[in-house]
């Protein structure tokens, strides 16, 4: 039988569009303007107050031929003073949490290393800001103004979200300020970027640029979902794929960095890794995802909890376990002394084991005191909450002391340092034997995130 396909008259796309936005009413809180048009800007203007606008300026010190540094030299050759540092500006956006204290959550490399920070509200006043705290492995900082009449934004429970749901982003990008963009979530518990120490992300399509890190991804309640951080795509432009922290999470870290200005983590002591195809044969298992405890550490939490190499983690606290990446992230928001209540299966078998979160046991060194050539880095032994840890073997880099030689050769902390001068190392002491071995310089091979690259130091 032919069919012919007709226009939908007008009457009828009414009818259908009423009946939509009824059905979806429960979801989907769409206002209308004085015409009947959906529109957010209600919401809008009640959210954006609290999104706020950073601009940092940081001093940079600028490499030079020693030479330089040389009376004789520069009188000889007549070489005019040269400038020691330049000036540096840097722009983002933060979210205004707390409006009696004054507590502005934004990401880390924002505010990192800024001498001045600038905040300038919706309403064009400008305060200088302090910082409370700052989490580099998750990317999140708090900073402070002394300001009256703030807005705040409250937070969502960011694991209510589902893919699907309604977000927008507001920020300023490439400096404009008060820019909002719509989208959806794309996907949630985007891990293993390479981006941060701990990735939880929101995925989104909705357009976040340069300048736009620290700003707020909200939903159409006008809660605050998430903390936009990342994105994926050429020469830094949006592509439709950006990354946001979730609330859940920036509000954990929040509450550390505001007590102690840092994140006090803990360690459970175990090395782990995601559930294979071939693991689930080897081990007899029925679950084909999880976090397979490779190690346990002896003397750890986790040694004395009773857990064991092979154990199959499904769950912690209640809370469904699919990868390494996400027990990782989990134990890294749980504070030293708080219980972890994991979900294991072992020999087939399912069972549950309590576990307390211990202070991180760490043996670092000076860098100077291995070689001159790596002062202002302080080495250790790679932290269980390292994203490479139980994947490569190594030293990680602590600590860069800003404007050191090992910062001016390009080391940054978080480093897996893999060998030295071509040498294997797997503690600092293999460190020092290998850098003793050439007086000419230090070849450095280094994991970092995803990546990988040769340091030259002389």
């Amino acid at each position: 039988m032919n069919t012919i396909s007709r226009p939908i008259s007008v009457v009828a796309l009414t009818a259908i569009l009423i009946i939509w936005f009824q059905g979806a009413a429960a979801a989907l809180p769409l206002m209308m303007d004085g015409n009947g048009r959906p529109t957010l800007a209600p919401m809008l203007k009640q959210v954006t107050p609290a999104v706020v606008n950073i601009s940092t300026k940081s001093h940079v010190k600028m490499q030079q031929n020693p030479l330089f540094n040389d009376p004789f030299f520069r009188r000889f050759f007549n070489v005019p003073e040269m400038p020691q540092e330049r000036e540096r500006q840097a722009l983002g956006s933060g979210v205004i949490v707390d409006a009696d204290k004054g507590y502005i959550l934004t990401n880390n490399h924002v505010i990192q290393n800024a001498d001045e920070i600038t905040v300038t509200l919706k309403d064009k006043r400008h305060f200088d800001a302090k910082v409370v705290g700052t989490d580099p492995d998750a990317d999140l900082s708090v900073i402070q103004i002394k300001a009256d009449d703030l807005v705040e934004l409250v937070m969502s429970d960011s694991e209510t979200l589902q893919v699907g749901d309604f977000v927008v982003a507001i920020g300023n990008p490439f400096g404009l300020e008060q820019t909002v963009t719509s989208g959806i979530v794309s996907a949630l518990g985007r891990s293993g970027l390479g981006i941060e120490g701990y990735e939880n992300f929101i995925q989104t399509d909705a357009s976040i640029n340069p300048g736009n890190s620290g700003g707020a991804l909200v939903d159409l309640d006008g809660k605050l979902v998430g903390i936009n951080t990342a994105i994926v795509g050429p020469s830094g432009g949006n592509v439709g794929i950006g990354f946001a922290i979730p609330s859940n999470m920036a509000q954990s870290i929040m509450s550390q960095l505001i007590e102690f200005g840092e994140v006090r983590r803990g360690q459970l002591g175990v090395m782990i890794q995601d559930v294979t195809p071939e693991l689930v044969e080897a081990l007899a298992i029925k679950h084909n995802s999880g976090a397979v405890i490779a190690q346990v550490i002896k003397g750890s939490a986790a040694d004395k909890a009773g857990l064991k190499t092979g154990d199959v983690v499904t769950a912690i606290n209640g809370r469904a376990v699919h990868s390494s990446a996400q027990l990782r992230n989990a134990v890294g928001m749980l504070r030293i002394g708080e219980k972890a209540e994991l979900e294991i299966i072992r020999d087939g078998r399912s069972r549950t084991i309590e576990a307390r979160i211990a202070e991180p046991r760490r043996v670092t060194a000076e860098a100077a005191g291995l070689s001159e050539r790596l002062s202002g880095a302080v080495l250790g032994t790679i932290e269980e909450n390292h994203p490479l840890a139980g994947q490569v073997e190594g030293v990680e880099v602590v600590s860069v002391e800003r404007g050191s030689p090992a910062a001016q050769a390009g080391l940054r902390k978080g480093d897996i340092i893999i060998s030295v001068n071509r040498e294997p190392v797997k503690n600092v002491e293999d460190v020092r034997r290998a850098a003793d071995k050439s007086q000419r310089g230090i070849l450095l091979n280094i994991r970092r995130g995803n990546g990988a690259l040769f340091i030259v130091i002389r």
